[in-house]
């Protein structure tokens, strides 16, 4: 019986195609978790393409070609509500008459 304070080693067998397949790991408590090399790999390509998508999410997020993108798709859709277009006429109204009363208001009364 092994003494339980010792730590588990990791050991390797050689297989037939000369490549080393991992039998055992140590785990935080001691105890060995069996897994293979193409389990190792498997996760290390899932983590690689994970970090592949937040880096371009990333990216996406911080380029200035998407800042204008999203800003431009934003104002579209404020603009389409009725009451945007709506406060938009009364604000074109406004200086309508703000320009008209300036231009006629001015004239010398003959």
């Amino acid at each position: 019986m092994a003494d339980p304070d010792s730590q588990a080693q990791p050991r390797a067998a050689s297989a037939a195609n000369g490549k080393v397949a991992l039998t055992g790991s140590v785990v935080a408590n001691g105890r060995v978790s069996k897994r293979d090399t193409n389990e190792i790999v498997a996760e290390i390509e899932r983590t690689r393409q994970n970090l592949a998508r937040t880096i371009d999410t990333l990216a996406d997020r911080v380029s200035p070609s998407s800042a204008r993108r999203r800003l431009r798709e934003r104002a579209t859709e404020e603009l389409s509500k009725p009451e945007v277009q709506l406060a938009a006429a009364a604000v074109a109204l406004a200086l309508t008459g703000i320009v008209i009363y300036r231009v006629f208001g001015r004239r010398p009364k003959s």
